[in-house]
């Protein structure tokens, strides 16, 4: 279940607020949401995708759009795992350090269905000083359909 108390990507500081697939100022951007689970061991993003991103087998998800939802939502985890590491708790007042990707391997497993909504599930496998390792599995009608391994970085401040 997911606690939508805070999403994550709702306390990236402004200059990263923009990005197409999350960014909470990308006026034409998805506006993907991740949320810590109740005790903070998993992150939970979850959307319908629009019609209009079907891939070559139809009605069915095309893989970018696969590898864009890990994308946003395998950073933003990373955040917040590191983020509760720290020892840290996600308010509204937090301005979460932003990770970016480094390496995302993905495992189609299954064509994931349209008009279903898509559950993204994100674990830590390794957290380190600027480099955080996340396991993600993507579920559309309770079957798993994609699994991605994703290594995530800290955002330096002159970047």
């Amino acid at each position: 279940m997911i606690d939508k108390k805070i999403a994550i990507q709702d306390t990236y500081g402004e200059r990263f607020k923009h990005c197409w697939g999350c960014g909470s100022d990308n006026e034409s951007g998805l506006h993907l949401k991740s949320y810590p689970n109740e005790d903070g061991s998993r992150c939970i993003a979850e959307i319908i995708p629009d019609s209009k991103y079907t891939g070559g087998v139809p009605q069915n998800l095309f893989g970018g759009m696969i590898a864009m939802l890990f994308d946003c939502h395998g950073t933003a985890s990373a955040a917040y795992f590191k983020h509760k590491d720290k020892g840290l708790d996600l308010t509204e007042d937090t301005v979460i350090g932003r990770f970016i990707t480094a390496r995302l391997e993905i495992n189609f497993k299954k064509p994931t269905p349209m008009a279903e909504t898509v559950r993204i599930i994100a674990e830590p496998l390794e957290i380190a000083d600027r480099k955080v390792i996340v396991s993600m599995k993507m579920y559309a009608k309770d079957e798993l359909r994609a699994e991605a391994k994703m290594v995530a970085v800290g955002v330096k401040d002159n970047m």
